[in-house]
């Protein structure tokens, strides 16, 4: 291997760390990592990271490729709109289920519905958020296949983490709890994102 391309994938290494570093740290606990707790609670987890993971893989190609301009092919109020949309209706869907429903709700939701679910959950919630900004602003300024691997790799962690998290702990409590309990949260993430119009 000459100088070269050993300085080059040092480098190439440097900035996918960097970004993996960076886009780890600032979405550690923030909303789609506890979307991905919530919905592993309550459904099988491997759907759950796969939906997770790829939501981000995309969210992250469109930012390296667009850069800061991303965000601005939908008016903020749009994206914001129907993230506050499609919370509260997951919320309240949540908060409607009761005992009798646990036979339905299983046959009811295959993997792939859940593979949805949380792609676009993930997807909406993440559009235009800080940290793919963080993303654009890096991949304008180093090289676009760092930046994107480093960062799709740290969000991935972060919502396996999260998946992890939520079958180990939530996934011992009464199902009814669970689901008030994610009712709860989707509610309060549709209140913040509802606020954001204001």
């Amino acid at each position: 291997m000459t100088d070269l391309s050993t300085a080059t994938l040092g480098a190439w290494l440097s900035s996918a760390g960097a970004s993996f570093l960076l886009i780890a740290l600032a979405e550690f606990g923030d909303k789609s990592q506890l979307v991905c707790m919530t919905l592993a609670a309550r459904h099988r987890g491997l759907p759950v990271v796969f939906g997770a993971v790829s939501a981000f893989a995309v969210l992250n190609l469109l930012a390296v490729l667009f850069g800061a301009a991303v965000a601005a092919w939908l008016p903020e109020w749009v994206v914001t709109t129907a993230v506050a949309i499609l919370f509260a209706v997951f919320g309240i869907s949540a908060l409607r289920y009761t005992e009798e429903d646990e036979d339905e709700e299983v046959a009811e939701k295959p993997g792939h519905g859940i593979f949805a679910t949380t792609f676009l959950l993930i997807f909406l919630a993440e559009f235009g958020d800080k940290t793919q900004i963080a993303v654009a602003g890096l991949g304008s300024t180093t090289e676009a296949t760092a930046v994107w691997s480093g960062a799709t790799l740290a969000l991935a962690s972060t919502s396996l983490l999260g998946v992890i998290a939520g079958r180990k702990f939530l996934h011992k409590l009464p199902l009814v709890w669970i689901h008030r309990i994610s009712g709860v949260f989707f509610i309060l993430l549709a209140a913040y994102a509802a606020s954001r119009l204001l």
